[in-house]
């Protein structure tokens, strides 16, 4: 029998693969969605063709009490705000509803921690929460990870380079909770924490992990407060360090490297794809193939392993709201040490 879900967060994110990921997967039906204003609800709910809900104006059999109280609707996928979304989450739990909440897991850790406390009765209950990072479910950083867990060795060293200028008019910044941000980070803590957890992945399949960073912030683009650029140098458990490079606010570079190297080999994630390098037989030469992968967010494959979790009452792990935490401290040490003006921090 398919879930019946509802999506509550009009923005392009919930219309533009939310929505579509729904649609094309046949363990849901689309019951409703949600939005806080009217307008925007109405409007999603015109091209989702479902019922509409929403709290402003203030009208009661379409609030969002009301969707939470329908026995139809066993699911409910969050994409609003970050600092909205907790409370939100708490609610669909009280009413006994399974949760995907967007990415980060919550403004800072204090936050986060309180809320995987306040999940463990319902968890006892049964109800799934997965935290939606959709990088965890990209083509290439499975690839990726797996390659690693191939070559295995120690690591000798990363490299994270992300550098891009988000405009004023970009569409996906153009919300006022994006554009006046009441968390900290601004837009490196929302875009930010997806390479966070591709490195995390690519670090974990040769059992190593961050421990501690150093890092310089600054902000070049008065339009993205409070910073929009990090760079960082970050210690692992092994001893070996790695730099972590991350601009939402320089004009002229534009890159995206996630390089992950070890005693037998590299991995590098990059926009042609993932590049694995390691010896070549017995001779000590060298040889490198780069496999191509189609352009896709893997948000498909998290809202289907959020069904299967629902279905086989068995969360998924690349959803734990313990990883997501993990990504969100990492930013927030990155940001923290950043704002000491690079003092040494521990995770």
């Amino acid at each position: 029998m398919a879930i019946g879900v509802a999506i509550l967060g009009a923005g392009l994110f919930g219309k533009d693969q939310y929505l579509p990921a729904v649609k094309a997967n046949s363990n849901y039906t689309l019951k409703a969605v949600y939005s806080r204003s009217q307008q925007s609800a109405t409007k999603f709910g015109e091209e989702a063709s479902v019922d509409v809900y929403y709290n402003s104006p203030e009208t009661p059999d379409k609030s969002l009490s009301k969707l939470l109280e329908r026995s139809d609707i066993a699911a409910v996928i969050i994409a609003l705000p970050i600092t909205a979304q907790p409370d939100i989450i708490r609610a669909a739990w009280k009413a006994g509803k399974h949760v995907l909440s967007e990415k980060p897991v919550a403004k800072d850790s204090t936050v986060a921690k309180q809320l995987i406390t306040d999940y463990e009765p319902y968890k006892a209950k049964g109800l799934i929460w997965g935290v939606a990072e959709n990088f965890r479910f990209l083509d290439p950083i499975t690839y990726g990870t797996e390659q690693l867990k191939r070559l295995g060795g120690k690591v000798t060293g990363f490299h994270v380079s992300i550098h891009d200028m988000i405009k004023d008019g970009n569409p996906y910044y153009a919300t006022e909770w994006r554009k006046n941000p009441d968390h900290q980070g601004g837009f490196i803590l929302d875009g930010g924490v997806h390479f966070v957890a591709g490195l995390r992945e690519f670090l974990s399949a040769l059992n190593d992990s961050i421990e501690k960073v150093v890092s310089f912030s600054a902000q070049m683009q008065p339009h993205l407060p409070p910073v929009d650029t990090v760079n960082g140098v970050c210690l692992l458990k092994s001893g070996r360090s790695g730099t972590f490079s991350l601009s939402f606010g320089i004009e002229f570079k534009s890159d995206f490297l996630i390089e992950v190297t070890s005693t037998n080999g590299s991995v590098a994630m990059g926009p042609a794809g993932v590049k694995v390098i390691e010896r070549n037989g017995l001779d000590g030469d060298r040889k490198e193939a780069l496999k191509e992968f189609p352009s896709d967010t893997g948000v498909g494959l998290e809202i289907e392993a959020f069904g299967k979790a629902i279905v086989n009452n068995a969360p998924d792990a690349r959803q734990s709201a313990e990883e997501a935490l993990l990504d969100l401290v990492l930013i927030e040490k990155l940001l923290g040490t950043g704002e000491q003006g690079g003092a040494l921090l521990t995770i």
